[in-house]
């Protein structure tokens, strides 16, 4: 654990009691200030009880007289569409809000520090998609090389529950969008951005809000070295507020649409090949194509990434290509989870967005798409492209029958996850992907996406092994 700095004997309020929250109230116990806590749910309370934690509900602005600060929870919203009244009745009372991640950052140096040879660095991820994967790549290339390293998170451990730095140790942090927007302390020494489509933007009240939200990683604490993903405008606006100008190696620009030139540092893809640049000059290049577990253009963007950040950190780009062909890829992520008759099953529960699984798409032929939940805005037209590969859908989900009707290719309504797997099996033939990669969120039918990946691997599992 990693007590709370700056807050010893003030009284801090912490709202919602899930992972983050329950470690921030402990963390903050542990530096000596006072947590008071709340959470709508009485088992989480119950919880929070039993580890000898206050609980107390915020009924008014009153209620904030003598409180030093409120951390929320991710899932709060503490703006759009809405504030949650206890976020609301902290700003009437002037209480600066906070979450988990900003006490991170403002805890995480000790004066341990002073007796180290190398400082302890922090590598934070952000974008739409692929953070996940990126985070834990980076974190597989540090333990290939036995560097010390923690990952946490958006992914794994919640940051307040890592261990207290040791000497050279590097963590990385995968950090979502509600996590960036309200941290008030954001200061990586390297921070990456992957990509930006819509996703969360209720949350955010539209892209603008969104992007706003992942640009804070960059602008608030001024990272030493930035991995930025130039494919879309705002990653290029983004690198080019960042840079001093073209020679300005602080920023790596990344691409797996085009090969980057120019004096400054680039990293990109092209036909399976990953190629490093510097001062106009090709340094290294990585062949992708074999290395299974990151299939795909989106991995290969992923690969791009986690490689400009361990350069970043001295590391050679042939220990990070050997480390590339070690890395098993992460669950519901492009996860081949089995082979039988020459049929393909591969779990993507994670893309559950419109351009998450259009990635998941491209990466495969002759694919048997089993897709659907619970639509997120703005339609599904941006899965037609990449479409091309699939010969049938099947469709999951209460809303099965309205969700194929806006596809442009052959859709079989199936509604649930049994139903699906076993009519994709029926029609597989040798060569064909059998492939889950929803396009929408799964909390029409199940608590989370991985659950609904669990469910397929479950279902696969009972017909391949009878």
């Amino acid at each position: 654990m990693i007590p709370v700095q700056g807050l010893a004997g003030s009284r801090v309020a912490v709202l919602g009691l899930g992972r983050s929250g329950l470690s921030a109230a402990l963390a903050l116990r542990a530096g000596g200030a006072a947590p008071v806590c709340w959470d709508d749910n009485p088992q989480a309370r119950a919880a929070a009880e039993a580890e000898g934690l206050a609980c107390a509900p915020f009924k008014s602005a009153q209620a904030f007289e003598g409180i030093a600060r409120l951390i929320v929870s991710p899932g709060i919203p503490h703006l759009y569409p809405a504030p949650n009244p206890v976020v609301a009745f902290a700003l009437e009372a002037g209480v600066p809000v906070d979450n988990d991640i900003g006490l991170f950052f403002q805890s995480f140096a000790t004066r341990e520090w002073d007796n180290f040879e190398t400082m302890p660095r922090v590598v934070a991820v952000t974008g739409s998609n692929g953070k996940s994967t990126t985070s834990a790549l980076i974190h597989h290339i540090l333990e290939h090389v036995q560097r010390p390293c923690q990952l946490a998170g958006n992914i794994g451990r919640g940051v307040l529950d890592l261990e207290p730095a040791v000497d050279g140790e590097v963590v990385v942090l995968e950090l979502s969008s509600y996590q960036t927007d309200l941290a008030r302390n954001l200061t990586p020494d390297v921070a990456v951005f992957t990509n930006l489509s819509p996703d969360h933007l209720d949350r955010h009240h539209g892209m603008g809000g969104y992007f706003a939200a992942k640009r804070r990683l960059f602008a608030e604490g001024g990272p030493d070295r930035a991995v930025v993903g130039v494919d879309e405008d705002e990653g290029r606006f983004l690198a080019g507020q960042l840079s001093q100008g073209p020679t300005d190696d602080r920023v790596i620009r990344v691409s797996v649409e085009r090969k980057l030139t120019g004096p400054g540092w680039q990293v990109f893809a092209r036909k399976g090949f990953l190629a490093e640049y510097r001062k106009g000059k090709q340094v290294a290049s990585i062949d992708l194509r074999a290395v299974a577990g990151l299939p795909g253009a989106h991995n290969h963007q992923n690969a791009c990434a986690a490689y400009a950040a361990c350069r970043t950190l001295g590391l050679a780009p042939k220990v990070i290509e050997l480390a590339f062909h070690s890395f098993g890829g992460l669950p519901h992520r492009s996860q081949t989870i089995a082979e039988a008759n020459g049929v393909r099953f591969v779990n993507d529960s994670k893309a559950t967005n419109v351009d998450s699984a259009a990635k998941a798409l491209m990466a495969f032929k002759n694919i048997r798409w089993i897709c659907g939940g619970l639509e997120k805005e703005g339609g599904l037209e941006g899965l037609a492209e990449a479409s091309a590969s699939v010969r049938k859908a099947y469709v999951i989900g209460r809303e099965a029958a309205g969700f194929a009707m806006q596809l442009n290719v052959e859709a079989e309504v199936c509604g649930s996850m049994e139903v699906a797997v076993a009519r994709a099996v029926a029609e597989a033939e040798e060569g064909d992907v059998v492939l889950l990669a929803p396009a929408a969120a799964s909390f029409d039918q199940y608590d989370s996406f991985e659950r609904r990946g669990e469910d397929f691997i479950a279902q696969v599992r009972a017909i391949i092994d009878r």
